[in-house]
């Protein structure tokens, strides 16, 4: 018997239709049913490419991933993740920008930097942050209050974590604004970030220190494993674009989360359709 799982999910339940058409494809009946409508399936078969889980998230609206029968959270120490457009539904510059008034150039920017068109991070938050020159720190506090939302299932796959007793890093291209208020909100243990250059309340257009690029982040990974006790196999890293594939290609498990095709292209895993906590089912 494969010691593999193929399992999917879908959180509004399963249909008979799909049900019936992916046994097919798989050449075996799910390993158990939950109901009429099932939310989450397992089937017994060989590993699928990420190729066929695209085709069915696009035709059935579900997530599937390989998952090897005895894997579980509880065998990760630490759950590392992205900000923008993963623990939250924004990019947060884009939406700084969008208050400024500017919000068509700067996404244009953001965009080919997650689609790994501009390959160096640095110079793609620096050409952001020149646009942004003059933009109000008050405009920066609007954003957080009135436009920053946490991915659904970020909660649940955040005390999920917790609960297996992993530790949580948040380790973003994004700004301490943000990932402060986080990492205090949610009780990451460790959080990384850019810093905003301001002066008489308004941004210069620079950035403090150390840009957080790809390489910061796998950096980041290995130095809180190191600082738990654990390596970086043991780690769980999940983002979406191609600023994250650092901490990705150092991590023991990388997920995209509704991520850029160069990063589902590379990633163990990745959620197309649902929320976070399609990777605590995928662990359960």
């Amino acid at each position: 018997m494969p010691d593999n799982l193929i399992i999917v999910r879908k959180a509004s339940g399963l249909d008979p239709d799909t049900l019936h058409t992916l046994s097919t494809a798989l050449g075996t009946a799910p390993e158990r049913m939950g109901g009429e409508r099932p939310t989450l399936l397992r089937w017994q078969a060989a590993p699928q490419s990420s190729a066929t889980f695209d085709a069915w998230a696009e035709e059935y609206g579900v997530d599937a991933a390989n998952v090897p029968a005895s894997l579980s959270l509880a065998d990760f120490r630490l759950l590392a993740i992205d900000m923008d457009s993963t623990l939250v539904t924004m990019e947060t510059l884009d939406e700084i920008a969008d208050v400024a008034g500017l919000k068509a150039e700067v996404a244009a920017i953001t965009e080919a930097a997650m689609r790994g068109e501009i390959r160096d991070f640095t110079e793609s938050l620096t050409r952001r942050m020149a646009l942004l020159q003059g933009v109000g720190e008050d405009l920066i506090e609007r954003v957080y209050r009135e436009r920053l939302h946490l991915s659904p299932g970020a909660e649940v796959l955040l005390a999920a974590a917790r609960a297996a007793g992993l530790k949580t890093l948040l380790v973003s291209g994004g700004f301490t604004h943000f990932t402060d208020r986080l990492k205090e909100q949610l009780g990451f243990d460790y959080a990384f970030a850019n810093q905003f250059d301001i002066v008489d309340g308004r941004l210069t257009g620079r950035v403090l220190g150390p840009i957080v690029d790809g390489a910061f982040k796998a950096q980041a990974v290995r130095q809180c494993c190191a600082e738990i006790g654990c390596a970086p196999s043991q780690a769980i890293a999940i983002g979406d674009g191609a600023n994250d594939l650092g901490m990705m290609g150092v991590a023991g498990l990388s997920v995209g989360y509704h991520a850029k095709p160069v990063v589902r292209a590379q990633a163990t895993w990745s959620v197309r359709v649902g929320g976070l906590d399609t990777v605590v089912d995928w662990l359960g």
